[in-house]
């Protein structure tokens, strides 16, 4: 057994199937109550491999790092902006707000404040995760989680000593393999495409199809969605906002049916008028209620918490200091006092196709790329970003305490990827066995729907 697995009792199976769910019920408990048919979906998808496991319980690796040693967390470098769930699938491309299209990490629903070290710790664990699924020996492991180490260190550097930090980006021009390929793909796509999936149009005007993910609003809570949509309008910045009627609303329903990390969470989407009043012109836009970021629940620092007025403007305010140029709809609103945030849904999204990336010769130029893309977030902030949190040189701080020891953070980095993948392993085989045992309260593995 490692020092790490014995440093977070491992050994005692029981205590840690006990941990797993206490932690699990600690950061859930409210939306498990709100809404058990959608965790008890969460939690079989997360019971399908350690891999989704892992990317469904953040809230875990936050309660375990947080217990752990950080050598290289000092007054500034524990207090960085982070994506807060970075693991190798949540990498893609969009459409930033100078019309560029960049692969950079696209979520932002765990962003928070926190050690630069955790966003380094959870996407080097993935990787390890990623390539024990793909029957890689250690070494090669080793090999792929210190190139995606030592070009986040490179790229530091490079922003050290550059004048234009967010002159950087992958992009069609500065990229190629894989990454490029996914640039490419994104571009075959349209929003007319993408209009003709989720929309439809009766004589001259366009609505969101039905379908089972689509659910129509009764009058008073179309009413109050509206209003808030309208609030919306007045976070968003004003050097980039559109014409007055872009923002007409021609249709609003609830949604459902998100990714694993948002169970629980309402959400309705907002067809509106867009630059013009051409139907192929239309955007829809997404305003989902903002979920309580991993980090912030082991962060003590209250200075940090109350900075935020609700959950929304946390992630608005966060995704602005890590994304360079950032999508200019981005913004935030209330519904009944609860935060969410709101932005466009673009249809220049595309994702990484990882299944097809099989052999470390393959694999390793794009971990390359991405240390440089998690050293971009860390180091670049959009014009519109809040400073106040951050009132340093979030480069300088972590070359700071990185410089002459490069090595010996990589050898920090591969040891704990490895040893907390077999963690992961061991806590997914702990947590199918209790929810099978009907041990999760509220959400039991068979309980009826």
């Amino acid at each position: 057994m490692s020092e790490l697995a014995q440093r977070l009792g491992v050994a005692d199976q029981d205590r840690r199937r006990g941990f797993i769910v206490d932690t699990l019920v600690e950061a859930f408990s409210d939306l498990m109550q709100a809404a058990p048919v959608a965790f008890r979906t969460k939690f079989r998808k997360m019971a399908a491999s350690p891999w989704a496991f892992y990317r469904g319980s953040a809230c875990l690796f936050y309660a375990d790092v947080a217990r752990l040693e950080d050598p290289w967390a000092d007054d500034r470098t524990r207090r960085v902006w982070i994506q807060g769930d970075l693991h190798a699938e949540n990498f893609g491309t969009y459409m930033n707000g100078e019309g560029v299209l960049v692969f950079d990490v696209n979520d932002f629903d765990e962003a928070y404040l926190g050690h630069f070290t955790w966003d380094l710790q959870r996407f080097a664990a993935s990787v390890a995760l990623l390539g024990w699924r793909k029957a890689l020996p250690d070494t090669d492991i080793e090999d792929l989680v210190r190139t995606a180490a030592r070009a986040y260190l490179d790229q530091v550097g490079e922003f050290v000593r550059g004048e234009r930090d967010s002159a950087f980006s992958l992009r069609l021009n500065t990229t190629d393999g894989a990454i490029h390929e996914v640039l490419q793909r994104a571009r075959l796509r349209s929003r007319g495409s993408m209009l003709d999936g989720m929309t439809e149009t009766e004589g001259y005007s366009r609505k969101f199809r039905e379908g089972p993910e689509v659910r129509r609003l009764e009058a008073p809570e179309y009413q109050r969605v509206l209003a808030a949509f309208r609030r919306y309008l007045t976070t968003i910045p004003q050097d980039k906002k559109m014409r007055e009627v872009a923002y007409e609303v021609k249709d609003l329903v609830g949604r459902s049916g998100f990714g694993i990390g948002s169970a629980g969470l309402p959400a309705y989407s907002v067809l509106i008028e867009g630059e013009n009043e051409a139907l192929e012109n239309d955007i829809v836009v997404s305003m989902k209620q903002g979920n309580v970021a991993a980090p912030s629940r082991v962060v003590p620092d209250g200075n940090i918490r109350t900075h935020f007025r609700h959950h929304g403007q946390r992630t608005v305010l966060s995704q602005r200091a890590l994304q360079a140029h950032a999508d200019p709809m981005l913004g935030y609103t209330e519904i009944d006092g609860v935060g969410y945030v709101v932005d466009e849904v673009s249809p220049y999204e595309s994702d990484l196709a990882w299944e097809e990336l099989t052999e470390p010769a393959e694999i390793a130029p794009v971990l390359d790329y991405l240390g440089r893309a998690i050293a971009k977030i860390h180091c670049v902030s959009d014009s519109d970003s809040d400073q106040a949190l951050v009132p340093f040189q979030t480069e300088e701080a972590i070359a700071a305490v990185v410089d002459g020891y490069g090595e010996e953070f990589t050898r920090w980095l591969c040891d704990f990827a490895l040893d907390y993948a077999d963690v992961v392993r061991d806590d997914h085989r702990l947590f199918v066995d209790a929810f099978r045992s009907g041990e999760i309260p509220g959400v039991t593995s068979t309980a009826k729907t």
